[in-house]
């Protein structure tokens, strides 16, 4: 089956969160970075508004700007409405409420349609999806996958997850994957057997607490290198 526009709830991060997430130094964001399944992220406008060297991978940078802003359009109260169902999931700190949150999560994908149509045109926003990535011939200093890998363990079984990790590492010195958890704030089903096994085929994999705390107990920053 084709992949379609209409099987995604785009939901974007801010460049202060992806900050936090996956506590990036300024040493980190002068480094080659590749943003695995940013999706509508402000962080590839603002980074490289900045100066930043940054690549992002999704299967969404199929579609115009338009379309994803339609797609957007749809589904956006759909998740706030999920948000406020499952408040007890989240910690309200930083973020203090739904109305907050839809508005941070709002400004973070306007800045990225319009980065969109400039950044498409440079090669910043590149189609493609994991396992698999269109970019085996090229070589990034950082890796980043932000709420795709182990957040959705009930879709994708352990093979995925193991393929997945194995070929970011092919074109990337170091792969920072956030947050550890899977849907319903629990920690990954397939987490101890991936470690495991990336263990037994000598990379090094390290988690670390981080500031940023959304999810109950989604704290926690995984570095493989």
């Amino acid at each position: 089956m084709a992949f379609t526009l209409e099987q995604v709830v785009p939901w974007g991060r801010s460049y202060d969160e992806y900050i936090q997430m996956f506590a990036l130094s300024q040493t980190d964001l002068e480094k080659r970075i590749l943003g695995c399944g940013d999706g509508p992220a402000g962080f590839n406008a603002q980074l490289s508004q900045q100066g930043g060297r940054v690549i992002s991978v999704d299967p969404i940078y199929e579609f115009s700007a338009k379309k994803i802003k339609k797609r957007i359009e749809q589904t956006f109260k759909t998740v706030l409405d999920q948000t406020k169902n499952n408040q007890d999931e989240f910690i309200w700190r930083s973020i203090k409420d739904v109305e907050e949150l839809g508005k941070i999560r709002m400004k973070a994908m306007n800045r990225f349609l319009e980065d969109y149509p400039r950044g498409k045109k440079d090669g910043r926003y590149i189609e493609g999806s994991l396992p698999d990535l269109p970019l085996f011939n090229d070589k990034f200093d950082l890796a980043l996958c932000s709420h795709f890998l182990f957040l959705y363990s009930e879709h994708f079984d352990a093979k995925f997850h193991l393929e997945s990790i194995v070929n970011l590492c092919k074109i990337a010195n170091e792969v920072r994957i956030f947050p550890l958890l899977e849907l319903g704030s629990k920690k990954s089903r397939h987490f101890d057997e991936v470690i495991k096994k990336l263990t037994t085929y000598g990379f090094k994999c390290e988690v670390k607490k981080v500031k940023y705390e959304f999810q109950k107990g989604g704290n926690e920053l995984l570095v493989i290198k």
